[in-house]
């Protein structure tokens, strides 16, 4: 599975949501970005729409303006991990390939 992957991107992210969550530390924008995951910002902007629609992060404003065809995604400082979030993260299987791939998500913790 390469490191781009939709369900690689999105573990790391509700990983280090939850790790934050945990130790009750406030996400770094730097870590929460699409140049820390070396993709494009529409790719980057659709994983965190799609986590927060499907109600596994929150803290998201997600924008159709008039004149693009992709929507507008900012990530506030109240960004968190839900409680589905956790269950998704530990239950799914693609989540659980993703994590075979990723070696130290510590080191993403601040």
């Amino acid at each position: 599975m390469p490191k781009d992957d939709y369900f690689v991107i999105a573990y790391q992210v509700l990983s280090y949501l939850y790790g934050c969550l945990k130790k009750s530390k406030f996400p770094a924008d730097a870590v929460l970005s699409a140049e820390y995951f070396s993709i494009d910002g529409p790719y980057w902007d659709y994983i965190i729409q799609n986590l927060y629609q499907d109600g596994y992060i929150t803290g998201v404003s997600v924008t159709q303006p008039l004149a693009k065809i992709n929507p507008t995604v900012k990530i506030r400082s109240n960004i968190r991990i839900t409680p589905k979030g956790i269950q998704y993260l530990e239950e799914n299987s693609m989540l659980q390939k993703a994590k075979n791939v990723i070696k130290d998500i510590a080191a993403m913790i601040p």
